[in-house]
């Protein structure tokens, strides 16, 4: 099912699109907890702290997955917006070849560079080799991931939400059975954990590309489109590579936090782990409210709604609000409970890394505000292909992030680590807000009208 989001009350239809998408990622963050919880209990603090100090790089992989979905669904659903089938259909398919190349080159260069990333992030050598193999098994299932990204966005730009939905909930379902399996039963270790994702998230992809190529061909066009087009890759890419290089730079900005973290030992690592995990879910949450802001403002923009626009966004914060307050109220409340399910909380070993995993929650959760705010008005800057004002509200995050780690870290040890995403969050949270407001973005739409 497809859906033409420039007709009928915005609240209604972002609810309706968003609701089954919120359901995805939750599945999908479920069974990414799963992988570090199951770790933590069925093997020991060490394995949940190598799947930990691994995820800042894969973050690096899947930002390049992401921008490239944000790039197909903007270009996508402007076209589908806009009635100009053929061009869509020209974009749909000239995004699954170009991802399909991506994620070939990405794993050749991932494979090469893995144990030089692992030591540049002065990686305890206690976990490094479990690190090291469940990353190398992460890389060699990249071009799945991508796959299945690029066919997320595109499910999302022809308005269809459910679908999506319900290959996460088999894949995850899987996954979590299969990670129980692997480790706890055929005592796999790490490899385990890493084969369970790989396997899911290939059979996942495949099934999820036939079932697109399937929508997409009972769409009518009435002329002739390209099944690739370098001036099609062109388009896209003017979206896609700012998305990529933002989702990039916020990755590697990761990195260097997580090279910090790592300083202070494997405690901080694992209890690190366990938090980012819990903020993750909730930032994903976020997120994936916010593309489906994204797709009713790219959808919106192609017909040259900007009132639609406004509207959108309006109906949009609000949904973002409500689905932050439960994780801010959880995370504040009960922080120490949800840390001490990544690991044995009996054992007194742990209770060093439950207790910074908390410190990280309590400091963080009470800003979860200005990540709604963010990302919401940057939901109207991506729909509406104002890149360099998303990118800009974007560095500054990060270049904040990293800069007050490094500052505060010698004075405060990792608490100080922790104090500085918040530092982060509101000033770009204001940028983004800003930029909003001033209606900048309004030009792009009305020179879509123009061009027509």
């Amino acid at each position: 099912m497809t859906t033409d989001m420039t007709k009928g009350s915005p609240s209604k239809l972002l609810l309706k699109f968003a609701i089954p998408m919120l359901f995805s990622v939750i599945f999908q963050q479920l069974y990414n907890i799963a992988d570090s919880i199951i770790a933590g209990n069925f093997i020991n603090k060490e394995a949940l702290a190598a799947v930990g100090v691994s995820y800042p790089i894969t973050m690096i992989f899947i930002a390049v997955g992401t921008g490239a979905n944000i790039g197909c669904t903007v270009v996508i659903s402007q076209f589908f917006g806009a009635k100009e089938y053929s061009k869509m259909k020209t974009a749909v398919f000239t995004s699954l070849f170009s991802v399909i190349g991506l994620g070939a080159v990405l794993t050749a260069t991932g494979l090469f560079i893995n144990p030089l990333l692992m030591k540049l992030l002065d990686t305890p050598e206690n976990i490094f080799a479990d690190a090291e193999l469940y990353l190398n098994i992460y890389i060699w299932g990249l071009t799945f991931l991508f796959l299945y990204n690029i066919c997320t966005g595109i499910f999302t730009a022809l308005g269809d939400s459910t679908t999506p939905l319900v290959f996460l909930i088999i894949s995850s379902v899987s996954n979590v059975a299969m990670d129980y399996a692997f480790v706890a039963c055929f005592d796999l270790g790490v490899s385990g954990v890493a084969w369970a994702t790989f396997i899911c998230q290939g059979v996942c992809a495949i099934v999820a590309l036939l079932v697109l190529l399937y929508k997409v061909s009972k769409i009518k066009s009435d002329e002739k489109y390209d099944m690739f087009s370098f001036d099609m890759l062109k388009t896209i890419s003017s979206v896609a590579v700012p998305s990529i290089l933002q989702q990039s730079f916020v990755s590697v900005g990761n990195i260097f936090v997580q090279g910090i973290v790592n300083k202070f030992g494997d405690n901080a690592v694992a209890g690190y782990a366990a938090a980012v995990k819990l903020n993750t879910f909730t930032v994903s949450c976020v997120s994936t409210v916010c593309n489906s802001i994204s797709s009713f403002v790219a959808q919106n923009a192609g017909a040259g709604n900007i009132k639609r626009i406004k509207q959108g966004f309006k109906s949009g914060l609000l949904i973002v609000a409500i689905v932050t307050a439960p994780f801010l109220i959880l995370y504040v409340l009960f922080p120490s409970r949800l840390v001490g399910i990544f690991m044995d909380s009996e054992l007194a070993d742990n209770a060093e890394a439950i207790k910074i995993g908390t410190q990280f929650l309590k400091i963080v959760a009470p800003f979860y505000g200005a990540v709604a705010l963010k990302l919401s008005a940057d939901a109207v800057l991506r729909g509406t292909a104002s890149m360099r004002e998303f990118m800009i509200a974007t560095f500054t995050d990060l270049i904040l992030r990293v800069l007050f780690a490094y500052i505060l870290s010698p004075y405060f040890g990792v608490t100080g680590i922790w104090m500085s995403w918040p530092v982060g969050w509101i000033i770009a949270s204001v940028m983004s807000f800003v930029y909003y407001i001033t209606g900048n973005w309004k030009k792009n739409v009305e020179q879509n009208i123009l061009s027509k």
